[in-house]
């Protein structure tokens, strides 16, 4: 995997705003945005023949926010929420047709019921 020039370090090396990650073939693998050195904000992550594969966002290097994974195919395979770092509330797991395959509850990262 190799980036770009849009990206860039700060003068102590840390990673600073926006950056994007390609595969060897040209294809774009990442996109998201960096704040000294961790990931924040907005990601998206694809597979190499570039359906996307998954987006959400980070705070302070962690997950936080509401994700998205994606099958090959481009259907949804899993949506949920993590809150610092954590998988939090209602999961959703699809099969790659698209239709549900289950949810789950999680408290604090913790599986608590599957529905």
């Amino acid at each position: 995997m190799r980036s770009l020039g849009k990206n860039r370090e700060d003068r102590n090396g840390l990673k600073q705003g926006y950056w994007e990650y390609y595969y060897e073939d040209g294809n774009i693998s990442s996109k998201g945005s960096y704040k000294n050195d961790l990931a924040d904000g907005i990601w998206e992550t694809y597979y190499i023949n570039g359906n996307l594969e998954c987006k959400g966002s980070y705070k302070n290097g962690r997950y936080d926010g509401y994700w998205e994974y994606y099958y090959g195919n481009g259907n949804l395979m899993i949506k949920g929420l993590y809150k610092d770092g954590l998988q939090e509330g209602y999961w959703e797991h699809y099969y790659s047709n698209g239709s549900l395959r289950c949810k789950w509850l999680f408290k604090n990262g913790n599986l608590i019921k599957e529905l």
